[in-house]
């Protein structure tokens, strides 16, 4: 019997741990990009991500333009576990479309979501979990900037996910209707200095003839610890659309829950030409709480004590954060 409890204590103290290793003490968003980070928010964490955008395209082949505006959004909540999410994210619009191939121009207002999706995201791999070693070194720059090999080794996270369409939808095709599934792969490495590297392969609207393949690539640079700047690139491919999106953007955190950020979202081609300007919000309401085992060396007031060392050892290292998102 007391073998057992001996077992059970000792678990529960590494989950604890992890759990801990995991959770950062700022908000992580994925705003302003599109894509999704390999990391959730923590649990007990509720976080709400929103921006309104405008948005213009012209079709030249074609003779048609769209003028009007967006707001994309998300809620995202920890659940259960430290690695899973569970969310809503979505993207409504409102437009004007504007047909040229006739002398007079037709206009036809429309609105609807081009997407909404409620979906989980988990992770099934954090290298940086045991980070005992990556603590800063107060006496080198150089040893907290330095390339190491095993930063090409990415966490990795996977999402799955339900669309859910309406009828005569002008934004997704002929005959979509309903539920339809989403699933992602997701990767990020965290690179030394600030750099955040993330991938996301994302298959969408499964089994409808709606579906597409899509990839995202994002760099995000933190300068310090409150500014933070972006490139993205997204490719799309269907049978019935295929582009490739470029987005610029960057961040400001105004505190450990909240933050602003704008971007640019553009193409290169003209069928049709895009252009999204956007600004947006991130707030997370934080009532996570760590577990710890009131043992030796593990009380409550022993990990306060640790926390205190820890935030006066930040203070000499100007920016080294290799356990969170990274994405803006």
């Amino acid at each position: 019997m007391n073998i057992i409890k001996t077992y059970l204590r000792f678990l529960f103290l590494v989950i604890s741990v992890s759990a801990y290793s995991q959770y950062t003490d700022v908000i992580n968003s994925n705003r302003p990009g599109a894509s999704q980070s390999a990391f959730a928010v923590g649990p007990n964490v509720i976080q709400l991500e929103v921006g309104p955008n405008y948005i213009k395209q012209e079709h030249t082949p074609l003779k048609y333009e769209v003028n009007g505006f967006g707001v994309d959004f998300a809620a995202r909540y920890g659940l259960l576990f430290e690695p899973l999410e569970i969310s809503v994210i979505g993207s409504y619009q409102n437009d004007k479309f504007t047909d040229n191939r006739s002398a007079i121009p037709i206009e036809n207002k429309r609105s609807n979501f081009r997407n909404l999706t409620i979906g989980a995201k988990y992770l099934v791999y954090d290298p940086y979990k045991n980070a005992e070693e990556d603590k800063p070194n107060l006496l080198s720059w150089k040893a907290n900037h330095s390339f190491k090999w095993k930063y090409l080794i990415p966490a990795v996270a996977v999402y799955a996910g339900a669309n859910f369409d309406t009828k005569n939808n002008p934004y997704t095709g002929a005959g979509i209707e309903g539920f339809s599934p989403k699933i992602a792969v997701i990767s990020q490495n965290n690179f030394s200095g600030g750099w955040v590297f993330v991938v996301n392969l994302i298959k969408d609207r499964i089994g409808t003839d709606y579906s597409d393949f899509q990839y995202i690539l994002t760099l995000t640079h933190s300068f310090d610890p409150k500014w933070s700047l972006f490139a993205e690139t997204q490719g799309i491919q269907s049978d019935f659309y295929a582009d490739n999106l470029i987005r610029f953007g960057g961040a400001y955190l105004f505190g450990d829950d909240f933050q602003l950020d704008a971007a640019v979202t553009f193409n290169t081609k003209d069928t049709p030409s895009v252009l999204n300007i956007g600004i947006g919000a991130s707030y997370r309401f934080d009532f996570h709480e760590d577990t710890i085992i009131e043992d030796d060396g593990t009380s409550a007031k022993d990990e306060g004590k640790r926390k205190e060392r820890a935030k006066k050892s930040k203070k000499d290292v100007k920016f080294d954060d290799d356990s969170g998102d990274g994405s803006l």
